[in-house]
């Protein structure tokens, strides 16, 4: 018989083993609370999380492609007729150049003048080549994704019980969307976080309380005046859609725009951007006639769309608490805008990512603005939206940036 061993490596080898047992046993533990989960999800639930909502500061769940280095690469022989056609040329020209550098599977950029409302340029690239025309411009096939937290915003602000210093309880994950984390027991003791942390950082459960507090019927008011379930003439652009439930988990969705049954076109977001930074009643921008068929010829304004000048700031400084302190802090800094602009700026804006189907990709959104500070005349709105496949180019928060930055080069007096 083999000779056993000595009882002080038997007792080691045990304790070794507890030890090891009991590290497994509290890493399950752990695993299971962080996935704040503590009930079985609803199919509505399941449905949800697989529509892949993520906007995390640094959002890497698509590989993403490598940019040219170089525009030799860049195709010498491209018809620019459109580009030459633009308000801003140069900015135009820019654009087409971060398409055809980046080549992202579908996009549409945007570039609007605050103050008189009129398209200054725009690009788009869609199967594979960069278009010229923009018929993305005016579609309002794509998801809203979280765009739509500003209707929630501004519907809390209307109701004045609400600012942006308001506390909202912060259950679970911020990026998820469960119907626990929507009904917070009363009183309530937990985590809180700030309306303005909970819009800059587009957590879910937070806006989708806030969306149920304060109902169906102000939160379609407030997306009627941002042009959302409008039919425009000639149809331009297309009729958004904005239809929140009375009550139940897709009241929750809705206000926090984790659903695809909340879309708009780029020419809407521009207009709403550009309300919130004007602080004036929504106006769909417009166009010269070379683009007549993709934006209307004349600023469209609809009556009775205003917001309370509260509102409007409330939504201004929410917008710009996003860019320094939110999803949108990482590339629209000095990163990609230099330091003499970037400290001459006011750079508000919002993200949105969500999986969509038409065109099918990962939708990533930015809407936003751009304001001289020494003159708040002198302002930009930018928005972004693209439709990654399996592999993301830019993000959208950089491509806006480098816009930006192009920009106040060409508008902003005394910049080095």
């Amino acid at each position: 018989m083999p000779k056993p061993l000595p009882y002080k490596v038997r007792l080691f080898n045990r304790i070794l083993l507890i030890t090891l047992a009991t590290l497994m046993i509290v890493q399950c533990v752990r695993c299971s609370f962080f996935k704040n989960d503590n009930t079985e999800p609803t199919a509505q639930e399941l449905e949800a999380q697989k529509m892949g909502e993520a906007e995390a500061e640094d959002d890497d769940t698509l590989p993403q492609r490598e940019g040219i280095d170089s525009a030799d690469a860049l195709d010498e022989h491209a018809d620019l007729t459109h580009v030459f056609l633009q308000k801003d040329t140069c900015l135009a020209h820019q654009m087409d150049i971060m398409l055809r550098r980046y080549h992202p599977d579908n996009a549409l950029f945007l570039a609007v003048d605050a103050k008189t409302d009129e398209i200054l340029a725009w690009g788009e690239r869609k199967e594979g080549a960069v278009q010229t025309a923009p018929d993305y411009l005016t579609r309002a096939t794509f998801p809203a994704a979280s765009l739509a937290k500003t209707i929630t915003l501004a519907a809390a602000l209307e109701t004045r019980k609400y600012n942006l210093n308001s506390e909202i309880p912060m259950i679970g994950g911020g990026h998820t969307l469960y119907l626990r984390q929507v009904r917070p027991r009363f009183p309530y003791s937990g985590e809180t976080i700030t309306l303005a942390d909970a819009y800059a950082k587009s957590y879910n459960p937070p806006v989708a309380i806030v969306g149920i507090s304060v109902g169906p019927k102000k939160l379609k008011t407030a997306a009627d005046k941002f042009g959302f379930n409008k039919s425009y003439p000639q149809g331009v652009p297309q009729r958004s859609s904005y239809a929140p439930p009375d009550t139940g988990y897709e009241l929750a969705e809705t206000a926090c725009g984790f659903t695809r049954k909340t879309t708009l076109s780029p020419l809407q977001a521009a207009g709403i951007s550009r309300a919130i930074v004007t602080g004036k009643a929504f106006e769909l921008p417009w166009s010269s006639d070379h683009a007549l068929g993709y934006a209307p010829i004349a600023p469209t304004r609809l009556p009775g769309t205003e917001f309370s000048k509260a509102t409007y700031q409330g939504l201004r400084d929410a917008m710009l608490h996003t860019v320094l302190n939110g999803t949108a802090r990482k590339h629209i800094s000095t990163r990609n805008i230099s330091h003499a602009i970037f400290d001459r700026l006011d750079i508000g804006g919002k993200t949105g990512s969500l999986d969509g189907e038409n065109p099918k990709g990962r939708y990533d959104w930015f809407m936003g603005f751009a304001q001289d500070k020494n003159d708040p005349q002198n302002a930009v709105v930018i928005v972004v939206m693209q439709a990654h496949g399996a592999i993301r180019s830019q993000p959208s928060t950089q491509v806006a940036a480098i816009l930006i930055n192009y920009w106040a080069k060409e508008h902003l007096s005394n910049i080095n």
